[in-house]
C-alpha cells in the first residue's frame, strides 16, 4: 500500500501536500515525494524517510506552484532504494510525473513493449515508472501542442487496456493539468473533492477521504473503478468511464488493517465496519464458545481498539488497554525484514501487568500475517501474569500472497498457509485461537454498501479478482519478496548510505 495526493489550486500547494501526506502517512512509511509545477518548471523534493524528515523549510521553500503531487511509499517488492521514491518522472510528452498505489500484475511485459513500441526506457524496479511510461506512451499518440481532455481520455483508456492489476494513479501533465485515475475493478481506493476560496474552486484527490476531510475540502465521492478526472490549470473538471468491462471489487484489507477508520472508502465508514467486525466474531465466540471463561478483552494497538470493543460490548465482558505503544516506532508490519519486525515489537509495545495478573484474557488483533509478533505479544501477556491467554483475529486466516499492492510475504511465510487452526494456535503460543469466517467479514464490510458484491478478499481465499494470476507469477513473486530477498536489498540501501557518508554526501 502506498499513500497519493493530488491538488489543483488557486494557492501556493506545498503546505496542502505535506499536510495531506503527514495524515496519509499510515499507508507507507519508507519513503515520500512531492512535485509542483510553477510557470512551465517541475519542483521535486523526495527521499527515503518519514514525511517529516524528508522535507525541510529549505526543501518547502523550493516546491513553488499551485498544482502538485506526493506520494508516501513503502515497498511491495522488498526494494527500499530512494531511486524508487515517487512521484517519477518522464519528460515526453510534455514533461508528465505521476505517483501510484498498487502493483501491474504483467509490467515486466510492458517493460517489453515500451521499448520495443517507443524505445521507453524503464531505469528501475518500480511498477510504477512502468506505469507513467505507458501512460505518457498513449497521450503521445495523440500528440498535439497543448493535450485536450479528449487526449486525456484517450491516453487512460489506452492504459486500461494495456496494464492489469491494481492502480490508483495520479499525474500531472506539466503546463496543462492533473489526472487520476484508478483500475477497472477498483481495488486501491481513490477519492476527490474540492473546497471553495476567495479566488476560486481548488480540487484534491487522495488515496483516503480523511485527507480532504482534515483539510477541510468537501468529499464529493470516490473515482469510480476505470473512470479518470482531468482538471486543468485553471480548474476545469472534467471526468469520463475509460473502461468498457468495470466491476467494483474494493480490497476488504483495507477496511481490516490499511485505512485509517476515520476514512469512508467506497461510501463504507471504516470505523463503523470494524465495529461491525467486533460484532460478528463476538456472535462466533457465543456459537462455538458459549462456555468461554474470559475475565476481559484487551486489544493490540491500534487498528484492532474498534473491533475488540465492540466485542467486549457484545460478550458483557470488560475492555481494558492492557499494552502501551510507543508512537515513535513504525507499524510492524510494512517494516522489510523479519529480523527488524522482531526487534521492534518489544520496542513498540509494553505490557500493564495489573491488567493481566491472574486474569484469563482475550487479546483481539485485526489480523494474523506471520503470527511471530502474535508469539511475542502472547509471551508478553503470560510474563505480565495471565493464567490463561486466548487470540482473536478481526480477519480470517491470510494463507495467500497479496498481488494487488500489500506487502504480505510469499505464501511459505504466513503462518496460517497450509496450515490448521490447531496447528496456528500452537505456534503463537495461545491457549485458544478465534479466527473470524470470511463469509462475516464480507457481511460486516458490505453492510457499509450493499451496492458492492464482491470484494477482492484474495489474501483470505485465494481469488485473485483481476482473473490474470497464475502459478509462475506467484513464484516470481515469492522469490522477489521473501525476507531473505528484503535483507539483501535493505543490506545494499545502508552499504549506499554508508559510501554517500564516506564521500561527504
Amino acid at each position: 500500500m502506498c499513500g497519493i495526493v493530488g491538488v489543483v489550486a488557486k494557492y501556493p500547494v506545498n503546505q496542502l501536500l505535506y499536510a495531506a501526506l503527514i495524515i496519509l502517512q499510515h499507508r507507507g512509511q519508507d519513503a515520500a515525494g512531492i512535485v509542483t509545477c510553477y510557470d512551465g518548471r517541475l519542483h521535486l523534493r523526495k527521499d527515503n524517510g518519514m514525511v517529516r524528515d524528508v522535507f525541510r523549510t529549505r526543501h518547502m521553500h523550493k516546491l513553488l506552484g499551485m498544482v502538485g503531487i506526493g506520494h508516501v511509499r513503502y515497498p511491495t517488492a522488498g526494494s527500499t532504494s530512494s531511486a524508487e521514491a515517487q512521484p517519477f518522472y518522464v519528460n515526453s510528452p510534455y514533461g508528465i510525473t505521476l505517483a501510484h498505489n498498487g502493483n501491474l500484475i504483467n509490467a515486466q511485459e510492458l517493460t517489453q513493449e515500451l521499448f520495443q513500441e517507443g524505445l521507453r526506457h524503464i531505469n528501475t524496479d518500480s511498477d510504477s515508472e512502468v506505469l507513467l511510461n505507458v501512460f505518457a506512451h498513449e497521450l503521445q499518440k495523440h500528440g498535439q501542442l497543448r493535450p485536450t481532455e479528449e487526449d486525456v481520455f484517450r491516453a487512460v483508456t489506452g492504459v486500461n487496456q494495456r496494464c492489469r492489476g491494481a492502480y490508483a494513479a495520479v499525474a500531472m501533465i506539466t503546463g496543462h493539468g492533473m489526472v487520476a485515475f484508478r483500475d477497472p475493478h477498483g481495488i486501491r481506493p481513490l477519492v476527490f473533492g474540492y473546497r471553495d476560496t476567495d479566488l476560486g474552486r481548488e480540487y484534491m484527490v487522495a488515496s483516503e477521504s480523511v485527507a480532504l476531510d482534515a483539510l477541510d475540502f468537501v468529499v464529493v465521492r470516490d473515482v469510480a473503478p476505470g473512470e479518470a478526472i482531468y482538471i486543468t490549470n485553471d480548474g476545469v473538471l472534467y471526468h469520463r468511464q475509460c473502461a468498457t468491462e468495470v466491476q467494483r471489487n474494493p480490497c476488504v484489507f483495507e477496511l481490516v488493517y490499511l485505512a485509517r477508520p476515520d476514512s469512508i472508502i467506497e461510501g463504507i465508514s471504516v470505523y463503523k465496519a470494524r465495529l461491525r467486525m467486533g460484532e460478528r466474531l463476538a456472535e462466533k465466540i457465543k456459537r462455538q464458545w458459549e462456555e468461554h471463561d474470559i475475565d476481559v478483552v484487551i486489544p493490540i494497538p491500534d487498528t484492532s481498539r474498534t473491533a475488540a470493543l465492540e466485542l467486549a460490548n457484545c460478550l458483557g465482558l470488560k475492555y481494558r488497554e492492557g499494552f502501551i505503544k510507543n508512537r515513535y516506532i513504525g507499524r510492524t508490519f510494512i517494516m522489510p525484514g523479519q529480523r527488524q519486525r522482531k526487534k521492534s515489537v518489544k520496542q513498540k509495545l509494553n505490557a500493564i501487568d495489573l491488567e493481566f495478573k491472574g486474569k484469563n484474557v482475550l487479546l483481539v488483533d485485526d489480523s494474523i500475517v506471520r503470527g511471530t509478533t502474535c508469539n511475542q505479544i502472547i509471551q508478553m501477556a503470560r510474563d505480565a501474569g495471565a493464567e490463561k491467554v486466548y487470540f482473536a483475529s478481526a480477519a480470517p486466516p491470510v494463507r495467500f500472497p497479496n498481488v494487488y499492492g500489500i506487502d504480505m510475504p510469499s505464501a511459505h511465510e504466513l503462518i496460517a498457509h497450509g496450515r490448521s487452526l490447531e496447528e496456528i494456535e500452537q505456534l503463537i503460543g495461545a491457549d485458544k485461537l478465534v479466527y473470524q469466517d470470511l463469509a462475516d467479514l464480507c457481511a460486516a464490510a458490505r453492510e457499509g454498501n450493499v451496492a458492492i458484491e464482491t470484494f477482492d478478499t484474495s489474501v483470505f481465499d485465494g481469488y485473485y479478482v483481476t482473473g490474470d494470476v497464475d502459478s509462475g507469477y506467484l513464484e516470481n513473486l515469492q522469490a522477489e519478496r521473501n525476507d531473505e530477498a528484503k535483507q539483501q536489498a535493505s543490506t545494499v540501501v545502508e552499504q549506499e548510505q554508508t559510501l554517500d557518508l564516506r564521500n561527504g554526501e
